[in-house]
């Protein structure tokens, strides 16, 4: 090939840009290809909020040691030692193993061989070894920080009844969560919301007839897209919302950095979420569809009729109806994206469900995800309307005070 040699140092330095370009994205892909594999593990098992909760401590370690190396922005929490010749790949790998080793024992054979998969991939030298004892170090920085957050908590439920008679005997769902120490919110009650509505008011007829008529099993008015949607939302394990923020994450011009940044944020604002959902559940203790439909006779108001063997389209939640969990989490998730995207372009959204195999849900902006959320629940026949408002309003606020906590507004995270 005959070419110009006064064009090979222009040609020299599109190659060595490209090179270095191609670096920063696999850097990227270190934290978010972690973030699925954690994520996955994290989710195999019935309890949600432990799930949530291990993917933030997860996700704020990783953060930890990632800005040990690059020191772009202010620690969460850990003062670690500049270690900018470690590893990041070995760092994030420490980091993820060590927290969901201690979180997770029953999935440490799957734990420890993504780990060992994941080292083989880093060349051995000193580079590994310093990102391995800083991965180490954040996780030990932020298990010692969280570890007494209260989730272990005893829990003493006490079943509403009345003497010789019973009651349902399984133990609802986590009813200490609301009691456990917040990442940026002060306690779990400060955005407790006003109470449920009065069930003679137009706003409970409004709901209860809704949701009789579209969240039933069999006879509903659902459109088949509603079904679907209803369907893929029936999943509640963490790895159906950390789609979501990968399709920010992946977004081209992105750097470790910010990803490690970016998911540390969700992570805390979903954890943060739930401990504000569960403890306004808690608080009012407000029946289920399924339940008020049952027991229309007793509500007071002649607008809602009972039906004795109305069923929801998937089973009802162990725990309090108000607010709605699913929907202050999306929110709460849908927050932070958009403080991290600020005035540029949505990237294209996306998320696949264990309860919808092989279907891919996208989105074109944070507000749809948000409303197909709400309306998912709905349909599903365990969450009133007024119950998905009031969910999307709190985790919004929630989502806007981790952003700010971490610095996010508006920079998009790239370079």
């Amino acid at each position: 090939m005959n070419r110009d040699r006064r064009q090979l140092p222009t040609v020299i330095l599109i190659l060595a840009l490209g090179t270095l370009a191609g670096a920063s994205l696999a850097r990227a892909d270190v934290v978010t290809e972690a973030n699925a594999r954690a994520a996955e593990i994290a989710s195999r098992t019935p309890s949600t909020p432990f799930s949530v909760r291990a993917m933030a401590l997860t996700q704020v370690a990783v953060f930890e040691a990632v800005n040990a190396i690059t020191r772009r922005y202010p620690p969460i929490h850990a003062r670690l030692e500049a270690a900018p010749g470690a590893a990041v790949a070995a760092a994030v790998a420490a980091a993820t193993h060590a927290v969901l080793a201690k979180l997770r024992p029953d999935q440490l054979a799957a734990i420890d061989a993504d780990y060992q998969a994941e080292l083989a991939a880093v060349p051995d030298g000193a580079a590994r070894t310093d990102g391995v004892a800083l991965g180490e170090r954040a996780a030990a920085a932020i298990l010692d920080w969280r570890g007494d957050d209260g989730a272990l908590a005893a829990e003493t439920y006490r079943p509403h009844t009345t003497a010789g008679l019973y009651v349902p005997t399984t133990v609802p769902a986590v009813p200490q969560w609301g009691r456990r120490r917040p990442w940026v919110l002060t306690t779990g009650d400060e955005l407790r919301p006003g109470p449920p509505p009065a069930l003679t008011s137009d706003l409970w007829t409004r709901d209860f007839n809704e949701i009789k008529a579209l969240g039933a099993k069999e006879n509903s008015r659902r459109t088949p897209e509603q079904t679907a949607a209803a369907r893929f939302w029936t999943a509640t394990v963490p790895v159906v919302y950390w789609h979501v923020a990968r399709s920010v994450a992946d977004a081209p011009g992105r750097d470790v950095a910010a990803n490690a940044r970016l998911l540390a944020a969700a992570g805390m604002a979903m954890d943060d979420a739930l401990i504000a959902v569960f403890d306004a559940k808690y608080a009012y203790e407000f029946w289920r569809p399924i339940t008020a439909i049952r027991n229309a006779d007793l509500d007071g108001n002649d607008a809602t009729a009972r039906d004795p063997g109305w069923v929801p389209f998937i089973d009802t939640p162990m725990h309090p109806e108000y607010p709605c969990a699913h929907c202050i989490v999306s929110a709460a998730l849908g927050a932070v994206l958009e403080a991290e995207i600020g005035a540029g372009p949505t990237p294209p959204l996306r998320s696949e469900s264990p309860t919808a195999p092989g279907e891919v849900r996208t989105w074109t902006s944070v507000g749809d995800f948000e409303r197909e959320v709400d309306e998912a629940r709905i349909c599903d026949g365990v969450h009133f309307r007024n119950s998905t408002e009031v969910g999307t309003a709190m985790g919004r606020k929630i989502g806007a005070l981790v952003a700010k906590s971490l610095g996010i507004g508006g920079t998009g995270g790239a370079r």
